[in-house]
């Protein structure tokens, strides 16, 4: 029996879907959802480590640019912490008992290590795009320790009711 759900938490709408998916398939189940985001450092939208030219160099420059560094990269993780609070308080809502965990690292390594040390049973993550076989989803079909479900466009899921995830959970 399925008892706790992982689901990687982004701003992306697979995200989204995959949230959508886990919570409908927890309520039956009255399984846990572990919400997880990874922080990455090389992440699109991550803040950049500065670097000094050696020409310019200045311990001051060095220090303001490491300062401000930090500055945004706190930002960066609290963006995602409220994210992840968001998505905890809308799972308490519809009854589902949700824990969140935000850690720092390569997402797909990190979300298997989380999944192993918190015995997940089943990870449910979204997919952006089908043909990206370095994706995320694609490295945790590969290297999960438990069952894998992988959510795609939301199109695919229009006319999904809770009594078709029923059946399929009892599958």
């Amino acid at each position: 029996m399925l008892s706790k759900i992982l689901v990687p938490i982004d701003e992306s709408a697979s995200s989204d879907w995959a949230f959508d998916m886990a919570l409908a398939m927890a309520k039956p189940l009255q399984a846990e959802l572990l919400l997880v985001h990874v922080l990455e450092a090389f992440a699109y939208d991550s803040p950049k480590q500065p670097f000094v030219l050696v020409e310019n160099f200045s311990k001051d420059v060095e220090s303001s640019a490491q300062k401000e560094y930090e500055q945004e990269w706190q930002q960066f993780e609290d963006r995602y912490g409220t994210l992840l609070k968001q998505k905890r308080a809308e799972a308490e809502a519809a009854g589902v008992k949700a824990t969140h965990l935000q850690v720092q690292g390569d997402p797909g390594q990190k979300i298997r290590e989380v999944a192993r040390t918190h015995n997940v049973d089943l990870i449910v993550a979204g997919n952006r795009d089908r043909t990206n076989h370095s994706s995320v989803s694609n490295y945790l079909v590969r290297h999960a320790p438990c069952s894998v479900t992988v959510v795609h466009p939301k199109a695919h899921y229009s006319s999904i009711t809770q009594t078709d995830i029923a059946e399929a959970v009892a599958v």
